[in-house]
Formats: structure tokens, sequence, C-alpha cells
């Protein structure tokens, strides 16, 4: 999942801002499971009337149902829901840069930030692997922690690939998965349906 997904200004909460100002709830919908639509309705109903009762009760009322939409994303996810993060927070440059290519349509600068990541990564894994084979000198112990970076390199390669092969919506967890299963199993009854690496190169 995205790191700020339960930040104040990451994109659920925006979503949720928005869906309040404009007093419309489906602006927000997308972004919790079908499972969850009932719930978010029903705060969004209890918390409409009360953000008119003045600024603080506004604020606690906004805050509730914030914390309702950013629990229920992150439930879906298979994440534990810890509390709404501050705005503002350093989350790491691939997300601002994701957000760019967003708006922008062009993912060039995403493209070679993650691209310089990954050839000094791989580089610098596989002179690992280089420096422990040629220090192999026909003991156990010096073959095995060969076969460690080895086998690391491949898994870790591996994981990379299945990760670039994922589907775009596979940011979540199995109920994420699960839900959006239910849901064209649904829409085809209506229309007739990275692994463990070797910690030893880390």
């Amino acid at each position: 999942m995205p790191p700020h997904c339960d930040s104040l200004d990451g994109p659920v909460v925006r979503a949720a801002r928005n869906a309040l100002e404009a007093g419309e709830v489906t602006l927000v919908l997308p972004y919790v499971p079908a499972s969850a639509e009932d719930e978010v309705r029903a705060s969004f109903d209890s918390v409409l009337p009360v953000r008119a009762l003045g600024h603080g009760a506004r604020v606690v009322a906004e805050r509730l149902f914030f914390e309702t939409v950013v629990r229920l994303h992150r439930e879906a996810e298979g994440a534990p829901f810890t509390g709404l993060r501050p705005a503002g927070l350093d989350d790491g440059p691939v997300i601002p840069l994701a957000e760019e290519a967003i708006e922008t349509g062009s993912a060039e600068d995403l493209t070679t930030f993650l691209g310089a990541v990954l050839t000094d990564e791989l580089h610098r894994r596989l002179a690992v692997v280089d420096e422990l084979g040629a220090a192999r000198d026909g003991s156990v112990e010096r073959d095995r922690d060969w076969v460690e970076a080895m086998l690391g390199f491949q898994t870790y390669s591996q994981t990379l690939f299945e990760a670039l092969e994922a589907r775009a919506a596979d940011h979540g967890g199995e109920d994420h998965r699960a839900d959006r299963a239910d849901r064209a199993d649904r829409a085809d009854t209506d229309a007739e349906a990275p692994g463990q690496e070797h910690e030893h190169v880390r």
C-alpha cells in the first residue's frame, strides 16, 4: 500500500474531504471495498449535519469521518489502522514522483529514478555474489556463504519481476483482491465472471 494512505494529506483523506465539501459520498466510495460502503454512507450521513454546528464541531466530525474511511481502506488492504498521521511527512522520493506521473501523464522522471536505483542495487548485490565466489576455498562455510548470496540474488531478481508484472490494482492484500474478484463474479453474472529473499545479501 502507498505509505501515505493514512496521512491527512494522502489520497484517501483528500477524497473524503472532497466528498464532504461536495456533499456527495460517492466521491470517496472508490477508496473502500463494496462491503464497507454501508458503514461509510452511515458515517457520512451522521457527520454532514454536525459540520454545520460550528468550527469545533466541524473539525471533530470531519476527523471522525476521515478515520472511518482510512480504517476501512486499510482493513481492505490487510493493514492495521493506528490512527491518522499528520500532513507533510516525508514518505520518500517515490510517491511524489508517482503522483507527478499521474498528474502529468508522463512517467519519465519516475522511470529515471527507479531505473537508477534498480541498476545500483543489482550491481551491489551481484558484487557480493562475485566477492564471495572469489573467496571460495573448498570449505563448506565459505561455499554456504556463496550459495546464500547466489540464491538471494536470484530470489531478489524474481521478486522484482513479479512486482513489475503485478496488476495495476494490486496494491492491497488478500481482502482487496477478494473484493475485486467478488465484484468481477457479480459482473459476469449480470452480463450473462516479494517473497522472502535470503537475509545474507541484504
